[in-house]
């Protein structure tokens, strides 16, 4: 079968304080390529009252938007520090219920690869963080969700430089074992 020349997308979901976002800035670097930052944290922290349902939908859509976009400049990979299943469990979990476009979307724009990281490393607190006692709950949440959209998967653990390695492994035995040339 002849392999394709196209864009590996990689998603890093986990649990919040995980390293998503020091993953997806190294690995984008390490491949010499872009990756989408968390939109949430932006607009979240630019907003002056606790968020809504309506707010998370913003979120997901630019968070889409910003993928697009990014694409265009992407070299063999795109790195996305956050997706859809986040919104998703985020609805579900916060407002308990989750419009149908999300869902949608999510299988639409299923990624090549997810890196699921595992919540091993120490909780660091910040603003915008609400859940020190549940990323053991969420991480099972995220990986069933995951399961049930049929998704290509690896979970991530270790400190330090061992995630990243650990991250780089994964990525490498996906891309060895799939039909894209890079």
């Amino acid at each position: 079968m002849e392999k394709k020349n196209r864009i590996i997308r990689i998603a890093l979901l986990g649990p919040e304080s995980t390293a998503k976002s020091t993953l997806s800035e190294a690995l984008a670097k390490h491949y010499k390529t872009v990756w989408v930052k968390e939109y949430a944290r932006e607009y979240l922290s630019e907003l002056a009252a606790k968020y809504t349902l309506n707010d998370i939908l913003i979120i997901a859509r630019e968070q889409l938007e910003q993928e697009k976009k990014a694409l265009s400049t992407a070299n063999n990979f795109l790195f996305a520090d956050t997706e859809l299943i986040i919104s998703k469990v985020w609805c579900e979990d916060v407002f308990e219920l989750c419009p149908n476009w999300i869902t949608e979307k999510l299988i639409e724009n299923k990624y090549d690869l997810y890196l699921l990281t595992y919540p091993d490393l120490p909780w660091e607190a910040d603003e915008l963080r609400e859940n020190p006692n549940r990323r053991k709950f969420l991480f099972e949440w995220y990986e069933k969700e995951l399961i049930s959209i049929q998704a290509n998967y690896t979970i991530i653990k270790g400190e330090d430089e061992q995630r990243f390695i650990n991250c780089l492994a994964a990525i490498e035995n996906f891309s060895s074992h799939s039909n894209f040339n890079l």
